[in-house]
């Protein structure tokens, strides 16, 4: 049976941090906001939570969930190498609205479906997000929706679409903002914009100067003799993510 919690009252909040903390390491569902939109998480490293997360929202291991982190540090031990502008992207932008998509460290016994060996990070702007993260470490989290409907940005939305197949479900009222986040694969050596979101493409140059959208990242790739392209990410194109941090298409909370 579903329990929820309103996160608005300090003591509630206190008792549904502890339980979703729980209930991940358990291996079982929660649904929390963040500062995009609404999301459902499982333990990253238990393989049969993120198929049951994959199954609640009716999507298949072709559309592997991104993994949310509640420290820099952590990322930092997920990602085999943070590239030439990683860490200062991470620096200026996290906690926020930025995924960014790095090889995957070899070591990880984990299985989030078809990554082709790499992994999106993102350290959501969040209170509750970030008390539950820093507990449970690293989260396989997806927008709080079924595949195919708007993703939800109040528990209440969310608990429509998913009800008994999350254990708990922390409100932390409605989400303030209702926009995805940016997505920048860092597996090549030119980063490449891979949706466009809350942070713009000029912000994110302010920090990593060249940055190619996904046009002028195909058309650059034979001119550059050091460009290394890495194995389309899932989230690139239609086959990829499908129903974003809000609305369509992908899907990141």
């Amino acid at each position: 049976m579903s329990v929820r919690y309103d996160c608005r009252d300090a003591q509630t909040r206190t008792a549904g941090i502890d339980a979703a903390v729980t209930a991940a390491r358990a291996g079982e569902l929660i649904v929390l906001p963040t500062d995009t939109v609404y999301g459902i998480g499982a333990d990253a490293f238990t393989p049969a939570a993120v198929t049951t997360m994959l199954a609640a929202k009716g999507r298949g291991r072709n559309m592997p969930p991104p993994v949310l982190v509640g420290t820099a540090r952590a990322a930092a031990a997920l990602a085999e190498d943070l590239g030439a502008f990683g860490q200062d992207l991470i620096d200026e932008f996290w906690p926020g609205a930025l995924t960014l998509v790095f090889r995957a460290s070899p070591t990880l016994l984990w299985d989030l479906g078809d990554t082709k060996g790499t992994v999106a990070l993102r350290m959501p702007l969040h209170s509750v997000a970030l008390d539950v993260l820093k507990q449970t470490g690293p989260l396989a989290v997806s927008s709080a929706n079924r595949h195919g409907h708007p993703s939800a940005i109040t528990a209440d939305q969310a608990q429509e679409q998913l009800g008994e197949s999350v254990s708990v479900y922390l409100d932390g009222g409605p989400c303030a903002e209702n926009i995805p986040s940016t997505i920048l694969d860092l597996t090549g050596t030119i980063p490449k914009v891979l949706r466009a979101g809350a942070i713009s493409v000029d912000r994110l140059r302010t920090v990593a100067s060249i940055i190619a959208d996904s046009e002028h990242y195909a058309e650059s790739a034979g001119s550059a003799a050091d460009f290394k392209p890495a194995a389309p990410h899932p989230m690139q194109g239609s086959g990829g993510f499908a129903e974003p941090a809000a609305g369509e298409p992908p899907s990141v909370a």
